[in-house]
């Protein structure tokens, strides 16, 4: 099966304009899911903002986007992105998501979530966050 390596950019309540100039810049497609269809430690007000989404083109471009929630702190310049690993393939996620464990904190064990049959989040032994989710077949 194939990997998708993509950048996840995390902001503070404009994640939808973000991937709306995204898409006006690359073209593409949108899909996005608000915290009101998530239960996700957003607070209060936030059930507009975008707990998932990205853009995809037909030349390859491919983006993801979220409002941090309220109860996670925000810093412009200290956690403005993840690394995002994508595939269709469940076990392929699953060893990627083993195989960085190794040291790591898991923030998010691997589970279902609205946008993916599997996802997870971790922080590796290099500090670096990654996002893993089985790529949802959407019709």
């Amino acid at each position: 099966m194939t990997i998708i390596n993509a950048l996840h950019i995390n902001l503070d309540g404009n994640a939808r304009e973000a991937l709306e100039f995204y898409k006006a810049v690359f073209g593409g497609e949108i899909l996005a899911f608000p915290y009101g269809q998530v239960e996700a430690g957003q607070g209060p007000g936030q059930e507009e903002q975008i707990a998932w989404g990205q853009v995809t083109a037909p030349n390859g471009f491919h983006i993801m986007a979220y409002d941090v929630q309220d109860s996670l702190p925000y810093n412009r310049g200290e956690n403005p992105f993840y690394s995002a690993v994508r595939s269709t393939d469940a076990d392929e996620i699953r060893a990627v998501f083993n195989g960085l464990s190794d040291g790591a904190e898991i923030l998010v064990p691997l589970g279902p979530a609205v946008f993916s049959p599997l996802y997870g989040k971790l922080v590796d032994k290099f500090g670096v966050v990654w996002i893993l989710d089985v790529i949802a077949q959407w019709t």
